[in-house]
């Protein structure tokens, strides 16, 4: 098996998303049990540093960037965030910002995650994990995040059934 950062962050995500924000664990032993689970410490180290960069991302948002207001603009992808992320899942991203569940502030958040995800191609339920990774960690977006996590996990139960 292939583990890769997105799978040690789906790890953490499922098993601490109840503790909250507040959840500050020691990383040595957070470490332990991931490599108890079969994690490689590589993938463990990019995992927290994905998480660091995610959590600066919001330090900046609450103290040097405005909030970013509703605007006609059209996003406009680089190069290499078209070739990592196809058009379904451009779409997809314009679709949550057109309907109001992300703002732009928080889609540039998004792509930056996704791209530090160090993964050749982006899935569509690789964006709406991130997201929900992104929202959860945004202070303000709990509507947001319940609306997402809804949609994310009412589609998982019809892959179940």
């Amino acid at each position: 098996m292939k583990e890769n950062v997105f799978d040690v962050l789906m790890y953490l995500f499922e098993n601490y998303m109840d503790e909250g924000t507040e959840f500050q664990p020691d990383q040595e032993a957070l470490t332990h049990e991931l490599t108890q689970a079969g994690f490689h410490r590589g993938e463990i180290r990019k995992a927290f540093s994905w998480l660091d960069g995610l959590s600066s991302l919001r330090e900046y948002d609450a103290t040097g960037r405005s909030p970013a207001a509703r605007s006609a603009a059209i996003r406009h992808y680089t190069p290499k965030e078209q070739e990592r992320l196809d058009e379904e899942c451009r779409g997809y991203l314009h679709f949550m910002e057109t309907s109001g569940v992300i703002d732009p502030a928080t889609r540039e958040v998004i792509i930056d995650r996704l791209m530090a995800l160090e993964t050749d191609e982006i899935a569509l339920d690789q964006i709406k994990w991130v997201m929900l990774l992104v929202l959860f960690n945004q202070p303000g977006q709990e509507y947001a995040y319940h609306m997402l996590e809804d949609l994310v996990f009412d589609e998982m139960q019809g892959h179940l059934h």
